[in-house]
């Protein structure tokens, strides 16, 4: 496929709470999916590892082809993001056209390598970076979706993964975003990772993160989800599938198949699968949850109670939650 020469840049600046959220609408439309994720660094001790501020508001930014549905498209951009903003305010956002090398370049200035947990390095795959003893290094690129590793969610996740994956463990990524959990829980050292999401732009990030890791013979990646998930709609959608589950669809869900289930979702999504979390985890495993907003925190406990689970950990960064479950 011909590449543009030039192009339209949609930026927008957002609360690190909602980076994620937002940059999933900015892949969808923006061209291969790709989001820029400006944050504001605090330089490391040495080389091109940094840190970010997690008080700082981050600059998004997505490209898209200046073509005939160009205005339409932003258009699009516009009132999705406006839905969001019902919920948590936003501003406007600022546009520009770009020529094709200033765009190219663009990419890179914003990604240094980035240390998450104790053996965790996400790094940009054109950086050079020269992994520590003990390191567990992941390969990405900014054309990914979402799950980047910043935001409070995924990095609990990633944390968690690092204390909690095992040998020859068998490990689900429900809602597998752009790999990221999935690809960690490999070089963890899983026997094998199944990677699940119900958005094909999802899927195709993901299967790509994969390959770059080479991680491929133990992750598979397919479109799906477990039991009631399977009907629901995009998240943003707001679409969740029928108000009371068809149990056929939980008939479906693999039974006691996963000794680590990594479920970084929303809460009402958590809510909603649980029986099919608690079916799909094996005695004695362990189910990650995070996405939770801490309002919500308290939803999720109960439906998960309920479907037979025992919370035996939790963990806060800011007003996301992460909590460990086992049955």
């Amino acid at each position: 496929m011909e590449t543009p020469n030039t192009w339209l840049e949609i930026a927008v600046e957002v609360e690190p709470e909602v980076v994620e959220t937002v940059s999933e609408i900015l892949a969808r439309y923006g061209y291969n999916g790709g989001v820029v994720v400006e944050q504001g660094w605090i330089a490391g001790d040495e080389g091109p590892e940094f840190q970010y501020d997690p008080n700082r508001p981050v600059w998004l930014r997505t490209y898209l082809p200046l073509d005939a549905q160009v205005e339409e498209t932003r258009q699009r951009i516009e009132h999705a993001l406006w839905h969001v903003s019902q919920i948590r305010p936003l501003r406007p956002i600022q546009t520009r056209t770009i020529a094709e090398e200033d765009w190219a370049n663009a990419w890179k200035q914003f990604y240094p390598v980035l240390r998450i947990g104790a053996r965790t390095v996400i790094v940009p795959s054109w950086l050079e970076y020269k992994p520590q003893p003990d390191d567990i290094v992941l390969l990405l690129d900014p054309g990914m979706a979402f799950g980047t590793g910043l935001h409070p969610t995924t990095k609990l996740c990633l944390q968690l993964l690092e204390r909690l994956v095992q040998p020859g463990q068998q490990v689900l990524d429900l809602g597998t975003g752009s790999g990221i959990l999935a690809i960690a829980a490999a070089k963890l050292g899983a026997g094998a990772v199944l990677a699940l999401d119900n958005d094909p732009i999802a899927v195709r990030v993901a299967q790509e993160n994969v390959a770059r890791n080479q991680v491929g013979d133990s992750v598979t990646v397919a479109e799906g989800s477990l039991g009631a998930g399977q009907v629901m709609g995009h998240w943003l959608s707001g679409d969740f599938g029928p108000a009371t589950p068809d149990p056929a669809l939980s008939a479906t869900t693999p039974h006691a198949a996963f000794d680590l289930i990594a479920a970084n979702l929303i809460a009402k999504v958590l809510v909603l699968l649980a029986p099919d979390l608690a079916a799909a985890l094996k005695p004695g495993g362990y189910l990650v949850s995070s996405g939770i907003i801490d309002i919500k925190e308290a939803d999720v406990v109960a439906a998960f109670a309920a479907a037979g689970l025992r919370q035996v950990e939790r963990y806060v960064e800011g007003e996301w939650v992460a909590l460990v479950h086992t049955r």
